[in-house]
């Protein structure tokens, strides 16, 4: 029985593989359910992780010893957002194993990155969201974002560019 009892901690070279793994089920997941245009099985490899994890942070929330979510903590994006002060972190890839994880885990996942921005000192927090996914954007805004503005053609790793929704909500 998947539980909310969350271990979360920082992503370690060993947990490459299963961060590849989870990307590709979530992706599955999502064109299963005929949500399109956004993840496809394959797009991200194992160095693409390590890049993020050199220049930001991966993290992975663990469940009964099983994976149950992970996310990407960027402290710049500028591909979506341009230059801007260093106020706000930068959430991307939230992912939610569907097996392993109870439902509301994603906005666990949410919380505790919410939370490390706010121990790094920084104000808001911020991410895109596929323009096109109305779902997700509602998620989002119900999890207390508000949509900010909008970017067309942001260039996608293993992809082509896609127009995204910027969220973002204050702290504290």
């Amino acid at each position: 029985m998947p539980s909310h009892d969350l271990q979360v901690r920082p992503a370690a070279e060993a947990d490459l593989a299963a961060l590849v793994r989870l990307r590709d089920d979530a992706a599955r997941w999502m064109l299963a359910r005929g949500i399109t245009g956004q993840w496809r099985p394959g797009e991200l490899d194992e160095t693409h992780f390590r890049r993020v994890m050199a220049h930001g942070e991966v993290w992975l929330a663990e469940a009964g010893g099983r994976l149950a979510g992970a996310w990407e903590l960027w402290w710049e994006d500028e591909d979506a957002w341009g230059a801007q002060p260093p106020v706000a972190g930068y959430v991307h890839r939230l992912m939610v194993d569907r097996t392993a994880a109870a439902p509301g885990t994603g906005r666990l996942l949410l919380t505790a990155a919410e939370h490390r921005v706010a121990e790094a000192g920084r104000t808001s927090v911020r991410l895109d969201c596929l323009a096109t996914n109305a779902q997700l954007n509602a998620y989002y805004q119900e999890a207390g974002y508000r949509v900010v503005g909008r970017k067309e053609g942001k260039p996608q790793p293993g992809g082509p560019p896609k127009s995204f929704t910027l969220m973002e909500k204050q702290l504290g």
